[in-house]
């Protein structure tokens, strides 16, 4: 199975989504355009999830009008499981699952993670949706390192990945050695790490002198701050598939673009590394940012 190294995120296009977001969900015009941009420019894998508002339904919508169902490898997410036990989960999986497809007006999907990370004991019984022809392959979505020994095994991983998470280091090489196909999200934090300063809340203003350093370093080699993260993540050999949201086919461009320039160079990434103290997770993880 197949998937582009970029990889479009989709939460956008049915949740207003991130704290840097400030113009709301895009038009249905403006999300078809952002599906054939990415189709044009070699990105063909799409992350949704059934609790991303109406993402699945915008996103099976733009497949069908721009006749993108076949090209393009959908990733969508069962989200948390209300059962106390196997036979009730496989209940709820596979017609959360039948939902799903229709909304997405597919067939079949290319992969279904579990959304919720503490779901990751249902893993064996949305794999039995394999042998059902409802998908292609089976995962999870972690947002904590809580699961990284039980994780070892799973063949398809969503996680957070960026300049500033050190939290799953450990893993990296446990990926490649077992050959998990690791998609990565969070490259520039919801935002955060681009945001003009004066925007940022006062509980998460210890990134600022971190950023500062960061952006010290890109200026030095001639990068933008987004170039100097987007590269950052695109050197990790364990990750297969850089996820990333837009508002426009012009960020899309620019994603395209700073991934084309590949890996930084290992004397660049020792200095990033020197730069990033271990920052605690309640800086580093959304879930535990204050709304």
């Amino acid at each position: 199975m197949a998937f582009s190294r970029l990889m479009l995120g989709t939460v956008q296009f049915g949740l207003e989504y991130g704290i840097a977001n400030v113009s709301g969900k895009p038009s249905f015009d403006r999300v078809c355009e952002i599906v054939r941009t990415a189709y044009e420019n070699g990105v063909t894998a799409l992350d949704t999830a059934a609790a991303y508002g109406t993402s699945e339904e915008v996103v099976g919508a733009a497949l069908e009008r721009l006749g993108l169902k076949e090209a393009m490898t959908v990733v969508s997410k069962v989200p948390p499981i209300e059962a106390t036990n196997d036979a009730e989960a496989e209940t709820v999986i596979e017609q959360t699952l039948v939902r799903s497809l229709k909304r997405l007006r597919l067939e079949r999907l290319a992969v279904c993670l579990l959304h919720r990370e503490d779901d990751l004991r249902f893993l064996p019984v949305l794999e039995k949706m394999v042998g059902r022809g409802l998908i292609g392959g089976a995962g999870v979505s972690l947002d904590s390192d809580r699961y990284l020994t039980q994780a070892a095994s799973v063949r398809f991983i969503q996680l957070p990945c960026n300049i500033l998470d050190r939290r799953f280091e450990a893993f990296w090489p446990v990926a490649l050695k077992n050959g998990i196909h690791l998609f990565s999200r969070s490259v520039y934090l919801q935002g955060l790490l681009l945001m003009p300063e004066e925007k940022i809340k006062p509980g998460l203003a210890d990134v600022i002198p971190v950023r500062r350093g960061l952006a010290g370093i890109a200026h030095e080699e001639g990068y933008t701050l987004s170039e100097l993260c987007m590269r950052y993540v695109l050197s990790n050999p364990a990750i297969g598939s850089v996820l990333t949201g837009v508002d426009t086919p012009e960020q899309l461009r620019e994603n395209v673009r700073l991934a084309a320039s590949g890996p930084l160079p290992a004397d660049v990434l020792e200095r990033v590394r020197s730069c990033v103290p271990d920052l605690p997770e309640s800086l580093v993880r959304p879930a535990l940012w204050k709304k």
